[in-house]
C-alpha cells in the first residue's frame, strides 16, 4: 500500500500572458493539471471545470481507469454543453492530464499536451504521449526531436476536452513504488525546458517545493511563453512491518532465506514445534476435536488462494499490449487481454491511435494488426512504428511519367479544345485538416 508523503502545487501566468488560464486539483489520492484555450473568457472557464469534476471520495466506488474516464467524459460533456450556449465561449476547451493513487499504482486519464513524468531512482520517464500535430508528425518520422522542439505550430493540439460532444480519453496504469516522485505540468514547462532540465532540477533537491518552484523560475528565464503549473508529489509505503513484527508476512525467494525461511528451516522449526506440543498434551487431557472450524479454515485457504489468482491474472493482464483497430478502421495498441466477458465487458483498453488505415496495409502486414498477438509494451509500439513507415513509403513510392504526346506535323500547334489560352486550376484553396479530427485546436489563440 502507498500514500503521498508529500506534494506541492503551483500555477504562475509566465512573462507574455496576461491571464492564467491553467487549473490543477492537488488533494490526495488524485492530482489534475488542465490547460485551457480560447481565451482569457474561455480557456480559465474550461480548465476549472475539467478540475472541479474531480471530487475527493468517489474514486474508490470504481476500478481507477474506469473514475478517471468517466470524469473526464463528464467535464468534455459539460464543457461543450457551455460553449453551445454562450458565443463569446465558442471552441473553448482544456487539456486534462491526471493522476489515481490506487494502492500500489497509479493511475493516469490523458487529453492534450499537457504531461506526465515518473522521477524514479536518477530517471526521468515520460508516461503520456501529446496529443499534437507535432506529435504526430514526429512519431510518423517527419520531424526529429529537435525540429519538433522548435516547430512554429507546436501549440496545435489534435484532441481536447469541450470542442466535440465526446473525447477519447487515454488512460493507462503503472505499478508505483516508495520514493516514486511524479510530475504533472501543463506545456508551458515543457515547451520552455527540455527533459533533461527538468531531470537536472529534480535532481538537485529532495525538497519538492523548492524543486517545483525552481522549475517555473527556469521557465520564465527561458522565455515564459505560456502559462506555466507544476503539480509534483513523492510516495511512501504503509504500513510496512520492522523485521521483528513480519509474522505473516509473504516473503519469496532471497527474501524468505534472509529471514532465515528456507525448506529446512521450516521443515525443523514444523517439527520442533511439534514435539514440544506433544509433550504438552497427556492422554488424559487429548486437544478437543471440533471438524467445524477446521472445514472452515479449509474454505477460507481456498477462497484466499482463487483470490490470488484471480488478482495475479488481472495484474497480468495490465503488462500485455496487441494490435488491433480502432471503430474508424485504423491501427490502434491496446492494453489488456483481446477478450470480451459477458455484460459487455472489455478486458482491455485503447492506449493509442494511430493515423494509418489498416487497410492501407499490404496483405501479408495486415495479418500482424489483426492476429492481436500479445506483446511487451515496446516491442507493440516498434511494431506500429513500422507497419506506419512502411504505410508512408508505400503512398510516397514514385508514379511512372506520363507518356510524351505526339507533335502534330509541319511544326504546327495543335490547340486544345476549348481555345487557345484556356487553363483548368487544381482547386488548391482549400485548408487540410490536422490530424486529430475536428476536435484540435490552438491553444495560443
Amino acid at each position: 500500500m502507498l500514500r503521498v508523503a508529500e506534494q506541492f502545487a503551483e500555477s504562475d501566468t509566465g512573462r507574455q500572458r496576461s491571464a492564467n488560464e491553467d487549473s490543477f486539483f492537488a488533494r490526495a489520492p488524485v492530482f489534475v493539471v488542465a490547460d485551457g484555450m480560447g481565451g482569457a473568457q474561455a480557456g480559465e472557464v474550461a480548465s476549472k471545470v475539467a478540475t472541479d469534476a474531480f471530487e475527493p471520495g468517489n474514486e474508490a466506488d470504481e476500478m481507477p481507469e474506469t473514475y478517471l474516464r468517466g470524469v473526464a467524459e463528464h467535464a468534455n460533456a459539460r464543457i461543450h454543453d457551455l460553449a453551445s450556449e454562450d458565443s463569446s465561449r465558442s471552441g473553448m476547451g482544456t487539456t486534462l492530464t491526471a493522476a489515481l493513487i490506487s494502492d500500489d499504482e497509479i493511475s493516469l486519464a490523458h487529453v492534450g499536451d499537457s504531461r506526465a513524468y515518473l522521477w524514479r531512482e536518477g530517471e526521468l520517464r515520460r508516461l503520456t504521449s501529446d496529443h499534437s500535430l507535432v506529435e504526430e508528425l514526429r512519431r510518423q518520422g517527419r520531424l526529429t526531436e529537435s525540429q519538433a522542439a522548435e516547430h512554429p505550430q507546436r501549440s496545435i493540439i489534435t484532441r481536447a476536452l469541450g470542442p466535440e460532444p465526446t473525447v477519447a480519453v487515454d488512460t493507462m496504469t503503472y505499478p508505483a513504488r516508495p520514493g516514486d516522485v511524479f510530475l504533472l505540468c501543463s506545456d508551458g514547462l515543457t515547451t520552455m525546458l527540455p527533459d533533461e532540465k527538468l531531470a537536472e532540477t529534480l535532481a538537485a533537491t529532495d525538497d519538492l517545493h523548492k524543486a517545483a518552484r525552481d522549475l517555473i523560475r527556469f521557465a520564465n528565464e527561458a522565455g515564459g511563453r505560456d502559462n506555466i503549473t507544476v503539480v509534483v508529489f513523492r510516495l511512501e509505503g504503509v504500513g510496512e512491518p520492522a523485521a521483528a513484527d513480519r509474522e505473516g508476512a509473504t516473503l519469496v525467494g532471497v527474501a524468505a532465506e534472509e529471514e532465515g525461511l528456507t525448506a529446512d528451516a521450516v521443515r525443523e522449526g514444523v517439527e520442533s514445534e511439534r514435539a514440544a506440543k506433544s509433550a504438552a498434551t497427556t492422554k488424559e487431557h487429548p486437544p478437543p476435536r471440533d471438524p467445524w472450524p477446521r472445514r472452515l479454515l479449509k474454505v477460507a485457504i481456498a477462497l484466499g488462494v482463487v483470490a490470488i489468482l484471480v488478482a495475479a491474472a488481472i495484474f497480468g493482464a495490465r503488462q500485455v499490449y496487441f494490435l488491433g483497430t480502432d471503430e474508424d478502421g485504423r491501427i490502434a495498441l491496446f492494453r489488456g487481454l483481446p477478450y470480451d466477458l459477458p455484460a459487455d465487458i472489455e478486458l482491455y483498453s485503447e492506449v493509442y491511435s494511430s493515423p494509418v488505415q489498416a487497410s492501407s496495409l499490404p496483405e501479408d502486414r495486415q495479418d500482424e494488426v489483426t492476429n492481436h498477438e500479445l506483446r511487451g509494451r515496446d516491442d507493440a509500439e516498434s511494431l506500429i512504428t513500422d507497419l506506419e513507415e512502411e504505410a508512408e513509403s508505400a503512398t510516397a513510392a514514385p508514379q511512372p511519367a506520363p507518356k510524351p504526346e505526339p507533335q502534330p506535323p509541319n511544326g504546327g500547334s495543335e490547340t486544345a479544345p476549348g481555345g487557345a489560352g484556356t487553363s483548368q486550376s487544381g482547386g488548391g484553396g482549400g485548408q487540410q485538416q490536422q490530424p486529430g479530427g475536428s476536435g484540435s485546436g490552438d491553444r495560443n489563440q
